[in-house]
């Protein structure tokens, strides 16, 4: 059955894959940033996780929940969990330098397993889409993921807010 789901794939999505996870690898390298691209990826993870639970379940009220309690709970947690160990912020450069991590590439590649899976379950049998176990687990595993994401910008973006603040006074 495993092999009958992986035959089915549309093409389109190993290329979405490849695509993400040279996202993921990319960011293993140290990098300098802006507050833009420390900001832009994990709003753009929140909007499509947000995106894949409408799309899977609708309104359903309970992926809605699991959702947001995936994403509260990573911002509650999640700074310790994706503590950005080296990152610094330069003043004169304007910019945060941000050592590599693989932790990017493992959320990415996960917020897709999340999906992938869910579609296929969703495919063969789609009266999971009102199984309030099946939309409140994989709606909060979206959240989650792309919580965490939001949590590690939020902890680089404190990295540069009192200097920031500094800078204005």
């Amino acid at each position: 059955m495993f092999i009958a789901i992986l035959q089915h794939t549309p093409v389109w999505v190993w290329g979405l894959l490849t695509g993400l996870i040279a996202l993921g690898l990319w960011q293993t390298r140290d990098r300098e940033m802006t507050m833009v691209r420390v900001t832009v990826l994990p709003l753009v993870l929140i909007a499509l996780s947000l995106s894949g639970v409408f799309s899977a379940f609708g309104h359903f009220p309970v992926a809605l929940g699991g959702w947001a309690a995936g994403v509260g709970a990573a911002l509650a947690i999640g700074r310790q969990l994706v503590s950005v160990r080296g990152a610094h912020w330069s003043g004169q450069a304007g910019r945060l330098h941000v050592p590599g991590s693989w932790l990017p590439l493992v959320l990415i590649v996960g917020l897709f397993c999340i999906k992938y899976f869910a579609g296929a379950g969703l495919a063969m049998h789609p009266a999971l889409a009102t199984d309030t176990t099946f939309a409140g687990l994989c709606s909060l595993a979206y959240g989650t993921f792309s919580g965490l994401f939001l949590a590690r910008a939020m902890q680089l973006r404190g990295l540069a807010r009192p200097a920031l603040a500094a800078q204005v006074a």
